[in-house]
């Protein structure tokens, strides 16, 4: 089961089998899915296996194909899915071992959480008690206990949120798929399902994590796959391909009382090429170095008593990666 996060040192749950050795949970070999001339994904080829992986692209890029492919709601058009070793358009037994929560879909709003959750739990095959039992751990798990009797409707956008994790959970899955999990939830929601998300990580379990903003998945996960108009980009580490950048310029915006009297502290910096001052207040700063100098600015400032209300980085984004990425294309 699930474990109680809040009750140190308490271990997963072993009922679960674990997965064949040696065969990756998630497998994609040259898969593509097609509506007749719209390609939705081209040649995707991957293999997934353990801890938390982001899956980033911006809208219409593929994410959401590739997880209805997963999840048997639609045949690829060529190529070969398998889950935990198994084509599951043959055997649909891998799908006891998954949990999916889709971006978007109805609830039921006059059910609680906890009836809600633990009718899942039944679906899978657990008695009244089990299931209640094990609804009220997995609501314990993503926050929500002192709510689990309140009814779905009166929730927030990411108590909402936090239901249908917990209902994914409540099989005890080893893949967990969340289709943009973190959209539209407050600063608060967001953080907690982001500490539930890497909680499930370190449990070893796989996670596949989908969003279209680059630093929700930075903040959860280095390890990335990236969708580009239903192509494969990148796979891999993601500071290993944040390094990569520094080979092109990247734009450091500062806002603050005096931009000139900034400019004259930070010019020497050997890893500044250019300035620029749209305003007196506004200092953009261009750099083939953009960690190191991120690094030490706020030092620079401090140092110099510099008055600073803003600090951006207006071409460190998704959309900027993909542009690098996709040579310009995107």
């Amino acid at each position: 089961m699930i474990p109680d996060v809040t009750q140190q040192g308490r271990p997963p749950s072993t009922d679960s089998p674990a997965p064949t050795q040696n065969v990756p949970v998630v497998y994609f070999q040259g898969v593509s899915k097609s509506y007749g001339r719209i390609h939705a994904l081209s040649n995707i080829t991957l293999a997934l296996s353990g801890g938390v992986t982001g899956l980033l692209g911006m809208n219409g890029a593929g994410k959401s194909t590739l997880f209805k492919l997963l999840m048997g709601k639609l045949r690829p058009s060529a190529g070969e899915v398998k889950l935990f070793g198994t084509d599951p358009w043959k055997n649909p037994a891998p799908y006891a071992k998954v949990g999916f929560v889709p971006e978007h879909e109805k609830m039921h709003d006059w059910m609680t959480a906890l009836d809600f959750v633990s009718t899942f739990a039944r679906l899978h095959g657990m008695t009244r008690k089990e299931a209640e039992a094990e609804a009220l751990r997995v609501l314990e798990f993503v926050g929500l206990s002192d709510v689990a009797n309140k009814e779905i409707g009166r929730f927030s956008k990411g108590m909402r949120q936090r239901t249908k994790i917990a209902h994914a959970l409540v099989n005890d899955p080893e893949l967990i798929i969340l289709d943009e999990p973190l959209q539209g939830c407050d600063p608060l929601a967001r953080t907690t399902i982001m500490n539930v998300i890497r909680e499930l990580g370190k449990m070893g379990r796989t996670v596949l994590v989908s969003s279209h903003i680059l630093n929700e998945i930075e903040r959860i996960t280095e390890q990335i796959v990236i969708l580009h108009h239903g192509k494969l980009v990148a796979l891999g580490n993601l500071h290993a391909i944040r390094e990569r950048l520094d080979q092109i310029p990247h734009t450091i915006r500062i806002v603050g009382e005096d931009a000139r009297s900034m400019a004259k502290d930070i010019l020497d910096h050997p890893a500044v090429y250019g300035l620029s001052f749209p305003n007196d207040t506004e200092l953009l700063i261009q750099t083939y170095h953009f960690g190191q100098l991120h690094a030490e600015l706020p030092r620079l400032i401090v140092e110099n008593n510099h008055r600073v209300s803003l600090i951006d980085n207006p071409d460190d984004d998704l959309e900027s990666l993909l542009n690098y990425l996709a040579g310009g294309s995107a």
